[in-house]
């Protein structure tokens, strides 16, 4: 069958991007993950700003894990149109 790292790049519940241009002093980032709440629910949280700087967060709740995933991936289809690229690991050092 299938194993379990075939399914999160399927649906991934975090995602690390980052947008670099030297011309324009450009060097930010934007993470978002999904999170289970106190209460149930699942959140979607955004955060974003300038790297090597603390930047803003943002908490969206949502009713269930699949919609928290529909909303990641669709914010981050939106970024990688705006120029934003995916990190190549976990531990990538700019």
């Amino acid at each position: 069958m299938f194993d379990e790292l075939q399914q999160m790049e399927v649906f991934p519940t975090a995602v690390d991007l980052k947008r670099i241009d030297p011309s324009l002093n450009m060097r930010r980032f934007y993470r978002m993950s999904v999170q289970p709440d106190l209460f149930g629910g699942v959140s979607l949280v955004r955060e974003w700003g300038r790297i090597g700087y603390r930047g803003q967060m943002l908490v969206e709740q949502h009713d269930d894990e699949g919609r928290a995933v529909n909303a990641l991936m669709k914010l981050s289809a939106t970024k990688k149109r705006r120029g934003y690229r995916l990190l190549e690991g976990p531990h990538t050092k700019d």
